[in-house]
């Protein structure tokens, strides 16, 4: 029994935290909208699958504290007390303190505060009526495995006529019809024709009665439990009309067919009506055989069991199953290995010159294409799992600090490879947390300054090619370039006479040790984060680049590979060294004779249809022996928006790059940023572009 309990917990571990991140962007989202019942929905079920799943892999604790949480906001969910801010910040202090109970059994070290949960019951308990608290701590059956899921999934027809007294009792229906959606896909119909004219209406009567389709898998059992408290109170009937895994007709049943099976029409009026050419629901109301809401609501089943039915075909041919990161890795990596023994096979049969070996060649470089290309997106997950994250960052730093700021994002369907976005959560962390407090003004200096009481902070993903931008803008203070440079000036990193752009004074915050912060707060001021960032951001092999206007707010843009796995690149050979770029930088090559190169000097520069393109010699750069032939070949780039050229000896082509990390000794080398091996065996290094041109752009500077 233990070890099926074990690999239950652990079938649900992923599962438990994508719930507590739906939890929390639910109640972000009913913050701003506090009457939005779809949020109030979405929040409900993800307690109740946390509660329910939390039981049957035996979180006992988890469990019985998200029933209370449960028990207080299923209060929200049926109007008897408001989503006030107070019970938003009470659900997601619960939120967290269930994800530490998560913790606790998922992550070893990690520890839970037991008296915190006592410390959240007891302040949802105050927000609740007294009458209602007797559900707080109740006992819960420990439901059996799978039993939510138990049945296959089936479309029932329900008719809930109650009685015209009902609302005398408290009881209103809508309640009941919003639970049988979280049942499953629900469609409801009401039906007025008993509604009287105004002189006979009562207002505390009940006139109307619904026809309700609903498709789900928890048995008729649970739809007869959404009525249990009203059951006298009402005319109720269930109908199976479509199951899972049945004997499913071409198309589903004729208007004619319903209204007959659910008794709103006889067998003569629909002989009578049939034998007009017009459509049989238009005759039905032209003769009154019917109503017109019997017709929608018979029209409305037709409808939806059709969509059940489509959908159930999808899934059937779409599904999905959830795969374990460290097989996934080892996939990426086994592919890795293929495409390097692809590469040595297309070697070999070329060196041999056998025609069906090179055919045969051919045919396994296609193949490992697709699978690589397949392989590499299993890998890509949208970033916008990430970005969702960042909201209740802002919503909880603005508040501990006074400000206003509202945080917008976009393009959160970009997709980047799932190393880079794990890797890349801290470093955004960062750079918000940043924004929220040297960025965003107090409301009253906004407001002096004539701007709104509430700062903004917009953060954006784009594909470009082979990369991301990813950026984050707001619309505070900005940076001040003085205060940069007399820091700068203090700490000796620049001569006190030296000009320099803006671009390049901002980018020395993203030195160690530099803060211009005035004052030292919980999350800056210290000098620590910014060079934090700016390291794990080229561990990415990715770039960062700020840009400010005073006043006016600072823009944060980050440039990252979509995958670390593999790329395609850019062979090239120098003396008998090889180096590849990558291919998504490269515009074009051109040749460079030794007058050519003779023209220039020692500035560098080469003439490509009427524009300067500026070079930089790899040879002279990694201090290679040996002479460059007669006629180099340069490799010219597209970089921030220039256009720089790499010098090589020769060009070979394209290349497939399973990128390798360097050794320790290697790791920190400046201009390279990986290798990858050949197919002969020899290894390649690649290039770290923007690094060779800033570098160069130094030494250009420091010389002159």
């Amino acid at each position: 029994m233990e070890e099926i309990i074990a690999k239950l917990r652990e079938t649900f571990r992923e599962e438990a935290y994508e719930l507590l991140a739906e939890m929390e962007a639910g109640l972000l989202e009913l913050e701003q909208n506090p009457g939005d019942l779809e949020q109030v929905g979405r929040v409900f079920r993800a307690m109740h699958t946390i509660k329910g799943s939390g039981a049957t892999c035996e979180f006992g604790d988890i469990s019985s504290f998200t029933h209370d949480v449960e028990t207080a906001f299923d209060l929200v969910r049926k109007g008897k007390i408001a989503a006030t801010r107070e019970m938003i910040n009470l659900a997601l202090a619960a939120r967290d303190h269930i994800q530490a109970l998560f913790d606790a059994y998922y992550k070893e070290g990690a520890a839970v505060d037991p008296s915190k949960g006592a410390e959240i019951t007891a302040a949802l308990k105050k927000l609740v009526p007294e009458s209602a608290q007797t559900s707080f701590a109740m006992p819960q059956p420990k439901p059996k495995p799978g039993k939510e899921e138990s049945g296959p999934s089936a479309t029932y027809r329900i008719r809930f006529h109650p009685a015209k007294n009902i609302f005398t009792t408290g009881i209103n229906p809508l309640f009941l019809l919003q639970e049988l959606r979280e049942l499953g896909p629900c469609n409801a119909v009401a039906q007025t024709e008993a509604i009287p004219f105004l002189e006979d209406y009562q207002a505390d009567e009940c006139y109307t009665f619904w026809d309700v389709i609903l498709t789900t898998n928890r048995g008729v059992n649970a739809i007869q439990d959404v009525f249990i408290f009203v059951k006298d109170l009402c005319e109720l009937t269930v109908e199976e009309i479509d199951v899972e895994g049945g004997e499913e007709e071409a198309s589903y049943k004729r208007l004619g067919r319903i209204l007959l099976e659910r008794g709103d029409l006889s067998r003569e009026s629909l002989r009578k009506a049939l034998k007009d050419k017009k459509r049989v629901g238009e005759l039905l109301i032209e003769t009154g055989a019917v109503t017109c809401d019997k017709v929608e609501s018979a029209l409305v089943e037709q409808q939806h069991v059709r969509e059940v039915r489509e959908r159930r075909q999808v899934a059937e041919t779409t599904s999905s199953i959830r795969v374990p990161t460290n097989r996934l890795d080892s996939l990426v990596n086994l592919v890795g290995e293929l495409v390097t023994v692809q590469a040595r096979l297309t070697q070999t049969a070329l060196s041999q010159g056998i025609p069906a070996f090179v055919s045969i060649a051919e045919e396994v470089e296609r193949l490992t294409a697709e699978l690589r290309d397949n392989t590499m997106s299993i890998r890509m997950l949208p970033i916008g799992t990430t970005f969702s994250k960042f909201k209740r960052v802002v919503r909880d730093l603005s508040a501990e600090l006074g400000k206003e700021i509202e945080l917008t994002t976009e393009g959160a369907e970009t997709e980047l490879d799932k190393t880079v976005i794990e890797r890349l959560n801290d470093p955004l962390v960062h750079l918000i947390r940043n924004s929220v407090d040297h960025g965003i003004e107090m409301p009253e200096e906004r407001e002096a300054a004539g701007k709104p009481r509430c700062g903004a902070i917009h953060l954006s993903a784009i594909h470009s090619g082979a990369y991301v931008l990813i950026e984050i803008r707001d619309d505070g203070a900005g940076l001040d370039a003085q205060a940069i440079r007399a820091k700068a000036v203090e700490k000796g990193m620049i001569a006190p006479d030296a000009e320099l752009p803006d671009k390049e004074l901002f980018a020395l915050v993203l030195l160690p040790d530099f803060s211009t912060a005035k004052r030292v707060t919980s999350m800056s001021g210290r000098g620590v984060g910014m060079d934090v960032v700016k390291k794990a951001i080229d561990a990415l092999r990715g770039t960062i680049e700020i840009e400010s206007v005073r006043g006016k707010g600072a823009t944060i843009r980050l440039k990252l590979p979509l995958t670390l796995a593999i790329i395609d690149g850019f062979l090239t050979k120098i003396g008998e060294e090889h180096f590849i770029f990558p291919l998504s930088s490269v515009e074009e090559c051109i040749e460079l004779t030794r007058a050519t190169a003779a023209k220039s000097g020692e500035r560098h520069l080469v003439n490509v249809r009427g524009h300067i393109v500026p070079y930089i010699r790899l040879r002279e750069k990694f201090a290679m022996a040996g002479d460059p032939p007669a006629i180099e070949q340069i490799v010219i780039v597209g970089e921030d928006g220039r256009r720089v050229g790499f010098a090589v000896d020769i060009v070979i082509g394209e290349h497939q790059t399973v990128l390798k990390s360097l050794g320790r000794f290697y790791r920190d080398v400046d201009g390279i940023s990986g290798a990858t091996i050949l197919g002969d065996g020899t290894v390649a290094l690649i290039l770290d572009l923007p690094k060779l041109i800033r570098a160069a752009e130094h030494e250009e500077a420091f010389a002159s």
